[in-house]
């Protein structure tokens, strides 16, 4: 993160990849399949920027008509497989591709801006203050059940607590890097928008918790002692940095 450059870029390519890799793991699909191999490599292709990864590219064409190239080779897999490859199961390869090569996208973007050390920083901070700030006030005062059916553990109070927790680091924060000076919007807009990152990295979270629910496992991975698997440690971090795309933060 802080020497940021094509370190970060191959970084954040590899942990695409490995997400990818859980996705596919957790459905029971093999990784080197050839939907595999496409999925991946669509993901990279969403994440690394086009100058100098895609360099090769026309000056008008953008990474996406790369990504829509794997796309139709996925659909294709049905006509050489004589329909034994339907589109359903192309769409599961494509939304991987998307759901992770975007966010990961959107994690790097962060850093390769004007002042993207701070940006990146800032939603790591908010990310990690809501995780901390909900499982502390969840622990002591955690009474009535956030969604029970995907994450049983999960309260009300603690996703207040999580809020709360992150609205002070962000206050604390924009003390030392103003709002007009390192973001696109003033530091009392901040505070608001990060009441909304919170809530998208919370909810992150519940989708992750959802897909893992559904597949029947307890962790995407095992990659990170104490963590699990690569999904585990960035879900939230996946739906925040697109949100705050999305905002105008960066």
């Amino acid at each position: 993160i802080y020497v940021g450059g094509i370190a970060i870029e191959l970084t954040a390519a590899l942990l695409a990849g490995i997400g990818v890799f859980e996705l596919f793991r957790m459905k029971g699909l093999a990784v080197l399949s050839f939907e595999g191999v496409l999925s991946i490599l669509g993901a990279v292709i969403l994440v690394l920027p086009k100058d100098p990864w895609f360099a090769f590219l026309p000056a008008n064409t953008d990474k996406s008509a790369l990504f829509y190239l794997i796309v139709l080779l996925l659909l294709g897999i049905a006509v050489v497989s004589k329909n034994m490859y339907t589109i359903d199961e192309a769409g599961f390869p494509v939304l991987v591709s998307l759901y992770v090569g975007v966010g990961f996208e959107r994690f790097l973007t962060a850093r390769l801006v004007p002042n993207g050390l701070v940006v990146l920083i800032f939603g790591l901070f908010i990310v990690w203050a809501t995780d901390i700030g909900a499982y502390m006030v969840g622990r002591r005062f955690g009474a009535h059940k956030l969604w029970p059916e995907i994450s049983p553990n999960k309260t009300v109070e603690g996703a207040l607590g999580g809020i709360v927790s992150a609205v002070v680091v962000a206050a604390l924060y924009l003390l030392a890097f103003p709002g007009n000076d390192y973001f696109g919007h003033g530091s009392l807009i901040m505070i608001v928008l990060t009441i909304i990152f919170s809530i998208a990295g919370q909810f992150g979270d519940l989708v992750e918790s959802a897909i893992k629910r559904h597949y029947g496992v307890k962790d995407s991975g095992n990659i990170l002692p104490g963590h699990g698997g690569i999904l585990d440690r960035f879900d939230s971090m996946l739906f925040v940095f697109p949100i705050m795309y999305l905002l105008g933060v960066f």
